[in-house]
Formats: structure tokens, sequence, C-alpha cells
């Protein structure tokens, strides 16, 4: 499980216990079938009328990513990449086709299957690039619909206001407060809920899911970079080094002392003044 989505869960469900039990007795108060209807379904329905079935039914299976602690990958990919640099430059051929069956990224055993095919160098990247290019669409366009949804959530708990709303000024000549209490419940919890839905679950989930993308792309363009190298037979020490900056993690790229503190600034030393020579006397 992902730790930084279970202290957001945790969080948010302690906010909403504390609302619930310390803002009114009873803590029902705060449930309003009606208006929690018309938030879910009403944003559901926009949803589905804005994107294709297909896509929607995609993006609900991501929903599980936010909950998995992925394994970052990028130090398995640079081993790989610098053991088949090695097998490369020593052109061994049929030692980097054997690893290859071994690698479990497919984007580079891509790129290394094309450079062993003695692939132009700029037609390997060009094609990497365009993969590099669909993925970045493709799960942009997926975060982006949890987005979308963020947006009607709150103007579906506007909407369930204003039914709450008419329907209590129909009711205002009764002399049933329960009646005008309940309708004023569907009025005002309706736009809660669409507050809550939007901003505690629809807009973090979009987040995480764009976090995830930059991540997936960082490591995508190093192996990029890494077989450029390769295909330019430099050497396996320096395709190392060059991969590791893609994947280190500096506070400060201009300084190694830790946050808060700062190296002393370098001081020249100040120049000699110079000697004071006797002053002459004047001529007798």
């Amino acid at each position: 499980m992902n730790p930084s989505t279970l202290i957001g869960i945790a969080a948010s469900l302690l906010l909403l216990a504390g609302v619930l039990i310390l803002s009114v007795d009873p803590a029902a108060t705060f449930l309003n079938l009606p208006g929690l209807v018309i938030v879910l379904v009403g944003t559901l329905a926009a949803g589905f009328i804005s994107y294709p079935l297909r896509e929607v039914v995609r993006v609900t299976r991501l929903v599980a990513l936010i909950f998995r602690h992925e394994h970052s990958q990028a130090e398995q990919d640079i081993q790989d990449l610098v053991h088949l640099a090695r097998l490369w430059c020593s052109g061994d051929v049929r030692g980097v086709e054997r690893m290859l069956a071994s690698v479990p990224n497919p984007f580079l055993r891509t790129g290394v299957e094309l450079l062993i095919a003695n692939t132009p160098e700029h037609e390997i990247l060009d094609l990497l690039h365009w993969r590099i290019a669909r993925l970045k669409a493709r799960e942009r366009a997926e975060a982006q619909i949890f987005r979308t949804l963020a947006l009607y959530a709150p103007a579906f708990g506007m909407l369930g206001t204003l039914v709450g709303l008419v329907n209590m000024l129909a009711t205002l000549d009764t002399s049933d407060i329960g009646v005008i209490g309940g309708h004023m419940a569907t009025a005002l919890l309706s736009t809660f809920y669409g507050i809550v839905l939007a901003n505690l679950i629809l807009k973090p989930i979009a987040v995480k899911l764009e976090r995830r993308t930059e991540e997936r792309l960082i490591l995508m363009n190093m192996i990029l970079e890494g077989i450029s190298m390769m295909s330019r037979r430099r050497l396996p020490a320096f395709i190392e080094e060059t991969l590791r900056a893609f994947i280190v993690d500096h506070s400060d790229e201009l300084s190694d002392a830790p946050d808060g503190l700062s190296r002393r600034p370098l001081t020249t030393k100040p120049e000699r003044e110079p000697a004071h020579t006797p002053a002459e006397s004047p001529n007798a």
C-alpha cells in the first residue's frame, strides 16, 4: 500500500469525524440521502456524457494505482543498460540478444532491439520520442477526466442546493417545521457533498496520477539517453554516471550544504596596504 495515500485517507477520515462529532449533535444530521444522490449520480452522469465509455471504464481501474506502492525500477534499468552497453562495446551481439530476453522493461527492449538491428540512431530516437509522447498524452488525458469530474461535483452540489431551496419555499405555508428543515438540509448538505467529493477525492486522485506520469517520463527519457549513448559506443562507466544524474535527488544543485544552511562565502584576502614612507624633510 502507498503510505502517503494511507496517511491522506486517515487524515480525511479524522477531519470528517471531527466535523460530524464535534460540530453537531447528533452526527446523523450530516447524512442527507437526496443531496448525496444528486451529487454522485449527477457527477457520474456528466462524466459519461463527456467521455467515451471505454475511457471512463479504463480510468476507473486506475483508482487502484493510488493505493499501490510502486517500487521504482530506475536502478534495475540502469544496471541492465550498463550491462548491455558492456556487451555491445565488446561486440558480443549474441550476448545482448540473450540478455534482452530477461529485461522486464519493454521500452528498453525495443530501443536495444532496434540498435542491434543496425537502425540509424535518429530513427531509434524518433520512435522512442513518439512512444514517450503517446504515453504522456494518454496518461494526462486520464488524469484530466478526474479534474473534469472535480469541476462537475460542486456544480451538482449547487443544483441540489437549488432543489432544496425550491422545495423549502414551496412548504413555507405549512406549520410542519420538520418538513422545512429537511428541505433546508438538502439545500445546504448538497453543496457540502460536492465540495468534499471534488477536493478530497477527485482532485487528489488527478494529482497523484499526474505525479506518477512525471516519474514514468523521467525514467523513459533516461532510457532513451542511455540507448543514444550506446549507439555512439560511449564507455559503460560514462553511461552509468550520466544515467544516475536522472535519478539523483539533490536539495540544491549548487550546494551540498543541508537545507537551511549555507556555506561560508568565499572571501578574498584583503590587499595589503602600502607601507607608509617617511615624509621627506623640506630642503634646507
